[in-house]
């Protein structure tokens, strides 16, 4: 989610990112004793030096990788050795190695750390010769009996719209297991573009191989991400911006062939530097493109991110009908082109792929879906399906694609060959918004069962549940507060919208409930370490709709943090 760039041309009819738009019409000089001294300043390569900090990330039962960049001054090959460690002190090693970095991989270096122990916190370090870097913490999977669950969630952080103190309150949480990071880690506009709080590097639109890794090094110099990545394994896929705004399979909103090249091309230097600069395992090494896995939490639960941007997406649609054209705002009915089944979201081999995950897996097993766009209807009008006049509001998400979401409730709610699949959560960023959603086909249906209507007192009808994660930075729909009730007449599937907050999600998941809270942090205007509590919401196992929760206590003893 984002806004077009001011200096191109207009497209015809209505973009998402200005409707957005239009219709919104030193952490307090104190900070983490964690958190890297050298922000957002540009540190020379005078001496060697870990700059960039350490993160980890896609953790495994048995695994996980370790990431940090060396900053040279010098041209060449740099020998990295690196440690794994029981205790925060170092003194208990149970690993160690050396690999070698270049220009070639921007001098990154990732490690896949196999041969751990399931279920337990590690400490890593990484040096060259007497150069050490920070010390980082990690985590690898659990198996066998889970019984509870800590999971930060985040996505959008327009470095410059602000300050990521979202990403500090994050990294006190000690007792967390992992953080899902859905989407938008960087931005791709210049100075100017999209927010002026803060300058990016370099100052013009990333287009190259070049340009991403300077975006990506500047990113991994803030403090409170630095600090993040030290404390938490990280889960994380791209949505959009990690690319160009409104991305989709051939395309951009945000990229002009004639002027900024082949968009092949951009992806490609895009995704090199992604797969560079982040803790991820490459899920497949001959289509950088494909980016869902599956991450399996013992009896309690199961992870499946998925790629909603550049695999297999069909360019976004251009909506109906203008309510006011002239302010930019336009809403689409689900007719003509919109309801073509052969227009893709996520691909019919991912699509498959999720369906046959979720049907195997134990009923009473959490299936967690992490991806980029909300899955839920999202309506100015709402009626019946069969009335053919619901007006929607997003092209860019699950409503631009209505029979690929169709396939996935089918599967939901089971047929005569298999049976329904129960205690699905999904977890969604883009929006910058805060929502969270019972999910049913037909949710202005009135009565009716699990097969049709849904009723909105009961969750009766409901098949899912989403939780919509805001933003860390990136602007929401802050004037548009007031219609809340509204789009809840409209929408009477949506428990919580809150769409005027910055901040993140907490997952709480035991065996007999998943519960969500939203923390918001009090600005992203200057360097703050305030937060709040604002609600909780839950989905208890097999009823497949929202409650009211209440918020969770820390676990105990949680392991050491990183010094």
């Amino acid at each position: 989610m984002g806004q077009q760039r001011r200096r191109k041309p207009k497209r015809a009819g209505l973009d998402r990112r200005n409707f957005l738009k239009s219709a919104a019409a030193g952490l307090a000089a104190s900070t983490l004793p964690l958190l890297s001294e050298h922000g957002n300043i540009a540190v020379a390569a005078t001496t060697l030096s870990f700059v960039h900090g350490v993160a980890s990330g896609d953790p495994l039962k048995d695994r996980v990788m370790l990431w940090t960049r060396v900053t040279t001054p010098n041209a060449g090959p740099v020998t990295v050795s690196y440690l794994v460690a029981t205790d925060p002190g170092l003194s208990v090693i149970v690993q160690t190695g050396a690999v070698i970095t270049d220009a070639s991989r921007d001098y990154t270096v990732k490690i896949d750390a196999a041969g751990l122990e399931a279920g337990r916190t590690y400490y890593y370090r990484f040096n060259v010769g007497a150069v050490l870097s920070p010390i980082g913490r990690t985590r690898t999977l659990p198996v066998g009996n889970v019984d509870r669950l800590r999971i930060a969630v985040a996505s959008c952080s327009s470095l410059a719209h602000g300050y990521f103190n979202a990403y500090a309150r994050i990294a006190e949480r000690a007792d967390l297991d992992f953080v899902i990071h859905l989407g938008d880690y960087i931005y791709e506009y210049g100075n100017g573009d999209y927010g002026n709080a803060r300058s990016y590097e370099p100052a013009h639109e990333i287009l190259s191989l070049a340009d991403y890794r300077s975006r990506h090094g500047q990113y991994k110099r803030e403090p409170e991400l630095q600090a993040l990545h030290r404390q938490h394994p990280i889960i994380a896929i791209w949505d959009d911006h990690e690319f160009a705004n409104n991305a989709w399979a051939g395309g951009a909103e945000n990229h002009q062939p004639d002027t900024e090249g082949d968009w092949a091309t951009r992806v490609a230097s895009a995704l090199q530097a992604y797969y560079e600069w982040m803790p991820t395992r490459v899920p497949d090494a001959n289509d950088l493109r494909h980016n869902n896995r599956s991450f399996s939490i013992g009896n309690l639960a199961d992870l499946h991110m998925l790629e909603e941007r550049v695999s297999a997406r069909a360019e976004q649609l251009t909506p109906q009908v203008g309510l006011l054209p002239e302010a930019g705002l336009g809403v689409f009915l689900q007719t003509g082109p919109f309801t073509d089944p052969n227009r893709q979201l996520l691909g019919l081999a991912q699509e498959d792929w999720l369906i046959t995950s979720l049907r195997r897996a134990p009923q009473n097993k959490w299936k967690l879906i992490g991806q980029g766009v909300m899955f839920a209807q999202l309506k100015v009008l709402g009626l019946p399906n069969a009335s053919k006049l619901s007006q929607y509001l997003n092209v860019d998400q699950w409503d631009g694609y209505s029979p690929r979401r169709d396939r996935i409730f089918e599967t939901l709610a089971g047929d005569r060959n298999n049976d329904p699949v129960d205690n699905v959560v999904v977890l969604t960023g883009d929006i910058h918004c805060s929502w969270a959603a019972d999910l049913t086909p037909d949710p202005n249906k009135l009565l009716g069962g699990r097969f049709g209507g849904y009723n909105a007192l009961t969750g009766l009808g409901s098949l899912a549940v989403e939780f919509v994660c805001t933003s860390i930075t990136s602007p929401g729909l802050d004037s548009l507060q007031a219609l809340v009730p509204v789009l809840r007449t409209n929408n009477p599937h949506f428990k919580y919208i809150n769409l005027n907050q910055r901040g993140y999600m907490l997952l709480d998941i035991t065996p007999q409930r998943v519960s969500n809270e939203w923390w918001y942090v009090d600005t992203i205007d200057k360097r703050s370490r305030g937060q709040s509590f604002a609600t909780a919401l839950q989905t208890n196992r097999g009823e497949n709709h929202l409650r009211r929760g209440t918020q969770s206590a820390p676990k105990a003893n949680p392991p050491a943090f990183a010094p």
